[in-house]
């Protein structure tokens, strides 16, 4: 299967005469033309600033996400916490950079006629998650529902924006996701749900880099997007993708998501139960 790429157009002579091309993969919390809209301004203005050529990438869901990881196809890539600890692990992957000043917090949202006030009334229901390995839409939600008795069944439907419009046209009574994609997610269907379980803050997603990657590409594109903190004039690229800006990222920051003991499961393995 083809890694599903847009190739950016090239606004500067820097850019169009230089040789050297790197993958950027983003996880599929939203579809690839919605990704594509929100992170090209980026990574138009990454090429800008490095002289190298920077692609969008993504996968048609989480899942084949996760083996493209695990093979080391991109070379940059934006990926939640719990993918960061595994494939850091697995695959060598680096932290680069991270959201400045942000946790991620997943969210259990419900149909805004819902009689369902607490997770207590979630038991026995069937709930969406993106997939398996969704770190704070997915695998603490469950986590926080089984630690307290509340026994659900699964199905995973790809995506963030799936769980938001399954639940919102009434195909599931609650589904998982985070806040920062039900906020962006379309007001036609986010004025349909309502939030009724917030989890407490973890390390947010990370920008990381394969290892071999050369130091001087990616520390050109750290420079580059720490700049954007203080660009007065390129704000609406922030504003684009939800951020607020940038910070350098280590891989110790993920330390509380290590800490958790999820277990080092096989993301293959878990899409079979």
């Amino acid at each position: 299967m083809k890694i599903v790429v847009f190739l950016l157009s090239m606004c500067c002579m820097s850019v169009a005469n230089a040789t050297d091309t790197y993958s950027f993969g983003i996880v599929p919390q939203q579809s690839a033309k919605v990704l594509a809209r929100k992170w090209t301004p980026l990574l138009r203005y990454l090429e800008q600033e490095t002289g190298y050529r920077i692609q969008f990438a993504t996968a048609k869901n989480i899942p084949t996400f996760e083996a493209r990881l695990a093979k080391g196809e991109y070379d940059m890539a934006y990926m939640n916490p719990y993918h960061f600890v595994h494939y850091h692990q697995e695959s060598g992957y680096q932290a680069l950079a991270k959201q400045k000043d942000k946790k991620i917090r997943g969210i259990i949202v419900v149909h805004k006629n819902s009689e369902i006030a607490s997770l207590t009334d979630l038991n026995g229901l069937e709930l969406a998650f993106p997939s398996p390995a969704a770190f704070a839409a997915s695998i603490i939600p469950r986590a926080t529902l089984n630690n307290n008795g509340i026994n659900i069944g699964t199905r995973y439907v790809s995506s963030h924006d799936s769980v938001y419009m399954n639940v919102a046209k009434g195909f599931f009574p609650a589904g998982g996701g985070v806040i920062r994609t039900f906020e962006s997610v379309s007001p036609l269907i986010r004025d349909e749900l309502k939030v009724i379980w917030t989890s407490e803050g973890f390390t947010s997603h990370a920008i990381a880099r394969k290892a071999e990657l050369d130091k001087t590409v990616y520390q050109a594109v750290l420079t580059a997007l720490l700049a954007l903190n203080s660009a007065e004039d390129k704000q609406s690229i922030l504003k684009a993708i939800n951020f607020k800006g940038f910070e350098a990222a280590e891989n110790s920051l993920w330390n509380d998501v290590r800490a958790l003991n999820i277990a080092s499961m096989s993301i293959h393995k878990a899409l079979e139960n």
